[in-house]
Formats: C-alpha cells, sequence, structure tokens
C-alpha cells in the first residue's frame, strides 16, 4: 500500500532539517579527515583553442564519484569567491576554478568571446571519461556556478551543453543588455558609455584588450550577448539566480520571468541586499548556493 502524505510528512522534514545541518556544517565546521581518500588540491591546465587555461581543482575527500561545480570569476577576476568554493569542497563537492585566456597570466587574448569559449572547453573537460576517473567526478552532477561575467559565461556554457545538471548565476552581468535594439549607428556613443562604465575596473590582470575593445566587441555581438537568448535552452534545468543591490537585479529578474515563460519549474531567485562582491554577506551567499547545489544533487 502506498504510504499516505501525512505518514511520509515526518520523514521529510527529517530529511529536510539533514540537509540543512549539512549545509551549515560546510560553513563553519571541517568534515573529520578520510585518511585513506584525504580532500586536497591540485593544480590544473585546462586546454582551450590553443591555450592552457590555469587553475586549481578543489578535490573532495573520499573516493567518490563526486558531484562536480565549476566556478568561474568575474571581470576581470578581483573576486573569486574561493571562500564559496572552499564551502561547496567541504559539502562533498569537487570544485575547478580557472582563469580565462588572456588573464591573470594566462597566456592569449582577453576577449568576451575567449570567455565563453573557454566555458564550452571547462565544460568539456569535465566529461571527458579519463578526467572523470582521474579526479572522481559524477558526469551526470556537473554544476556550473559564476559570479557577474562569470554568472554570463556558466548561463552560456549550460545553454550549450544539456548534460549540464543545474547552473547558479550570482550577479551575473547581461554583457551587451543595454545594447539590445540599438542600430549600428548608434555604436560610437554605446561604446563610450561602456568604456565610462568600467573606469571602476582596473584591468591591468588582461591582456590583448581595451575597454574600447571590448566594448566595441560587446556592441557588435549584441544579439548573442544577452542572457536572455539562453532561457530556451537553460529551461529544463534548475537554476539559481542571486541578485544584489548592484544595479545588476533589473536584467537579472527579467531572465527569472523569461526562464518562467519558457516553462522552468525549477528557477528561484534570492535578493541579498549588499554590494556586487557580497562583502557583508558572504555566509548568506554561501547558504544560497550550497541549498541549491543540494537540491541540483538530490535529482
Amino acid at each position: 500500500m502506498r504510504p499516505s502524505p501525512v505518514v511520509m510528512l515526518p520523514a521529510v522534514l527529517f530529511a529536510f532539517s539533514l540537509s540543512l545541518r549539512a549545509q551549515q556544517a560546510a560553513i563553519s565546521a571541517d568534515p573529520a579527515p578520510d585518511k585513506a581518500a584525504p580532500a586536497s588540491m591540485v593544480q590544473l591546465s585546462v586546454p582551450s583553442h590553443g591555450e592552457q587555461l590555469l587553475g586549481v581543482f578543489y578535490l573532495a575527500e573520499g573516493t567518490g564519484p563526486h558531484p562536480t561545480a565549476l566556478l568561474m570569476h568575474g571581470f576581470p577576476g578581483y573576486e573569486q569567491n574561493l571562500d564559496i568554493a572552499q564551502a561547496i569542497r567541504r559539502a562533498g563537492w569537487n570544485v575547478m576554478a580557472v582563469h580565462y585566456r588572456g588573464s591573470w597570466g594566462v597566456k592569449g587574448d582577453f576577449s568576451f568571446t575567449h570567455v565563453l569559449e573557454d566555458a564550452d572547453a571547462e565544460v568539456a573537460f569535465l566529461r571527458d571519461p579519463a578526467v572523470d576517473a582521474k579526479y572522481h567526478i559524477d558526469p551526470a552532477k556537473i554544476v556550473l556556478v559564476g559570479h557577474s561575467m562569470g554568472g554570463f559565461a556558466v548561463a552560456s556554457a549550460t545553454a550549450h551543453e544539456p548534460r549540464v545538471a543545474g547552473v547558479v548565476m550570482i550577479s551575473a552581468w547581461n554583457i551587451a543588455g543595454p545594447f539590445a535594439g540599438l542600430p549600428a549607428g548608434a555604436e560610437e556613443a554605446a561604446v563610450a558609455k561602456f568604456v565610462q562604465a568600467q573606469t571602476k575596473n582596473d584591468l591591468a590582470p588582461l591582456a590583448g584588450c581595451t575597454a574600447e575593445s571590448l566594448g566595441h566587441e560587446a556592441f557588435r555581438r549584441r544579439a548573442e550577448m544577452n542572457f536572455l537568448t539562453f532561457a530556451p535552452a537553460l529551461a529544463t534545468r534548475p537554476v539559481l539566480i542571486v541578485t544584489s543591490d548592484d544595479g545588476l537585479a533589473a536584467d537579472n529578474d527579467k531572465l527569472f520571468a523569461a526562464l518562467q515563460r519558457a516553462g522552468d519549474q525549477h528557477a528561484r531567485t534570492i535578493h541579498i541586499a549588499t554590494d556586487h562582491s557580497y562583502s557583508d554577506h558572504r555566509i548568506a551567499l554561501e547558504q544560497a548556493v550550497l541549498q541549491a547545489l543540494e537540491s541540483m544533487r538530490a535529482r
């Protein structure tokens, strides 16, 4: 006989309580070490279009296979969110974080096009059976997490690879959103505004580009570099959209609405009243990300 919902409810609540406690522990406490298969960090080199993307792989303890998160930083990448990576690892996940071409010492030229190509290359790397065996990756549980420009990159890569299990977008920057619908003749004025907006960013970690060249690139690719176009492809997967008081929430709210129109019943959004780097709400941000990852792992 099938159990009634009333009989099942205590078990559901108990499981939910255990999940919440596990998430809190991942933020506030180290797990008991697994001496046979300890947690570790390895230096990593990921091939992308003739260059090698450099970074780290935080490997969870235990023999696995482990769910794995790909963490992508923003523009130009001073905030890399590695505290989130460590919390995710303590929750039992592998976490890969590498730099894009032309950034932070990686060879090649930086461009938004290269960022999106690199994001696809990173996903392909994680789906390589040899890589999965080496790093104890569960290929059915690969989730992408990105902040700012990285939020755009993870949306793009998830749209391109239907086997990605879910995506977390943190204050995602809709790169060419402000240029949507503008005629070709508006390019110079639009790029001037783009350059002015970038005066707060020190682009020293980036090679082979200027604010002007990036503005022209975004304008000329304004149809593709608008994350609203990704909604139909994303709508088959769970999506968490996290926003803050940084001026980007309106575009992210539009994406959430587009996902709902596309039939995504697993899309969620949460607003945290803080700055773009979540400077005084890092724990709240970690909690939101871990809760989303747990639900994606359970699907």
